[in-house]
């Protein structure tokens, strides 16, 4: 029996567990994967206040791990495929085990979005649905195609335009909606083009990718384009990790909470990009889980 259980080792769920633990609680965190979430899996890391020089999204997740291990959080590395979150004992349940708790912090944030085109999944790892921090290096020298416009996806199209040959961003909107700091960049870099007003619509290969359509958004037209060996980075939005849920009521698939990241059950909390809120950036999800994980501790 724990005090709290945390499902999730993103900036939230780390968050909540350094916090947890500090104020004497038993504390265990559930994560599928690694820690970071999908922060760590981000090229660069920007706008967080105390990020070191040159900070990769790797790094700032195995500083995360560090701090928690050091401060006495439980990790395991195990997927929660069931949730009991009704009543005073909380339970969350994995192929190796079942875990219970007296409080519960859901923080397991949210995954990237599929674009559901022909190809997409016969084509995923062999140029299509990269990752740009992974994948980014074998790709220099040649072109690469980074689907979205948000400051995500702009971000790490920027990181790419140092390696590859040419990039081209390719976005269903006439503006990019990204922050000034990256449309001024854009600007600068001698290798990226805009294919605004556009979206992907399919990609051909059999062991790479060898042929993409992109259609305009305006009347529909398709061009089709030969690129053999290129790389296609997704970065089209995410949907949260709520399936298991069933016992909250969401809203647009995200969990509501009030300012103590309570949800609607007792003793069953929220935090980070899997709750409703209007900014989804690690400083908010850090934010989050030290106020969930403060709470929960009373």
């Amino acid at each position: 029996m724990y005090d709290i259980i945390i499902i999730g080792a993103g900036p939230a769920g780390i968050s909540a567990g350094i916090y947890a633990v500090s104020r004497g609680k038993k504390t265990l965190v559930l994560e599928q994967a690694k820690v970071g979430g999908l922060l760590g899996k981000v090229s660069t890391v920007t706008h967080y206040s105390g990020i070191v020089e040159k900070e990769t999204g790797a790094s700032f997740a195995a500083r995360l791990e560090k701090q928690a291990l050091d401060a006495g959080v439980e990790i395991r590395f195990e997927t929660v495929t069931e949730v009991s979150l009704s009543g005073e004992t909380k339970r969350a349940v994995t192929a190796q085990g079942s875990y219970e708790a007296k409080k519960i912090i859901l923080a397991n944030g949210s995954r990237g979005r599929k674009l559901g085109i022909p190809g997409e999944e016969e084509l995923a790892g062999k140029g299509m649905g990269m990752n740009a921090a992974k994948d980014g290096e074998a790709y220099a020298g040649k072109n690469v195609y980074v689907i979205g416009g948000a400051d995500g996806a702009v971000k790490e199209a920027l990181y790419l335009s140092q390696l590859a040959k040419k990039v081209t961003i390719v976005h269903f909107e006439e503006q990019l909606g990204c922050i000034a700091e990256f449309k001024e960049k854009i600007v600068k870099s001698s290798n990226i083009e805009l294919r605004l007003g556009s979206r992907l619509h399919a990609v051909y290969g059999t062991d790479c990718v060898e042929a993409l359509e992109i259609a305009r958004e305006s009347d529909g037209a398709v061009e089709r384009m030969e690129d053999p060996g290129c790389g296609i980075f997704v970065y089209a939005g995410v949907i949260p990790n709520t399936e298991l849920y069933t016992e909250l009521t969401l809203e647009g698939g995200y969990i509501p909470v009030n300012e103590k990241m309570e949800t609607a059950i007792p003793g069953v909390y929220a935090a980070g990009d899997i709750r409703v809120k209007q900014v989804r950036q690690a400083a908010t999800a850090v934010s989050d889980g030290a106020v969930a994980a403060i709470n929960a501790a009373m």
